[in-house]
C-alpha cells in the first residue's frame, strides 16, 4: 500500500513537471514566431519588365540567402497584387498603390517598415547588384530580431 502512494506521488509530480514545460516552450515559441522579417513585394495586375524583375530578383535572394530562415519562418516572402479585392487591407497598411518591395520587421510584437520601392527600381534590372544589395539590408535586420 505504502508503495502504491509513492507511485502514485511519482505519477502526479511527473505529469505535473512535464506541463509544466509544455507552457514555457509554447511562450517562447510564440514569442519566436513574433519576431519575423516580411518581405512583401506588391504589384498591380499589369506588370512591365522592371516589376517583373523586381519579384525575380527579390526570390532568387531569399532562395539563395535565406533558404534556411525562410524554411524556419523567420523570413517569409508575400507577393500581393494590389488590385484584387481581398488585398485592398493590406494594400492600404503598406500604402501601395503599385509596384512596391517593402521588408516588415516585426520584433516583440512591433513592426517597422522599410520601403525599398526605390531601391528596387533603381537596381531591378540588375540581377547581382539587386541581390547583394538586397542581402544585405536583409541581413542587417535578421541581426536586429
Amino acid at each position: 500500500m505504502k508503495n502504491l502512494k509513492v507511485l502514485v506521488v511519482a505519477i502526479i509530480s511527473l505529469v505535473a513537471v512535464s506541463c509544466g514545460n509544455k507552457k514555457e516552450s509554447k511562450v517562447e515559441e510564440v514569442i519566436a514566431k513574433n519576431n519575423v522579417i516580411e518581405v512583401i513585394d506588391f504589384h498591380s495586375t499589369h506588370r512591365c519588365v522592371t516589376c517583373k524583375s523586381i519579384e525575380s530578383n527579390t526570390k532568387h535572394t531569399l532562395d539563395t540567402y535565406f533558404a534556411k530562415e525562410l524554411k524556419e519562418g523567420k523570413i517569409t516572402l508575400q507577393v500581393i497584387d494590389v488590385d484584387a479585392k481581398e488585398n485592398y487591407k493590406i494594400a492600404e497598411k503598406f500604402e501601395a498603390t503599385g509596384t512596391a518591395l517593402i521588408v516588415n520587421v516585426v520584433k516583440d510584437g512591433k513592426e517597422e517598415k522599410i520601403d525599398l520601392t526605390d531601391f528596387a527600381f533603381s537596381n531591378g534590372r540588375d540581377t547581382k547588384a539587386f541581390s547583394d544589395q538586397l542581402k544585405v539590408k536583409i541581413e542587417e535586420q535578421l541581426n536586429k530580431i
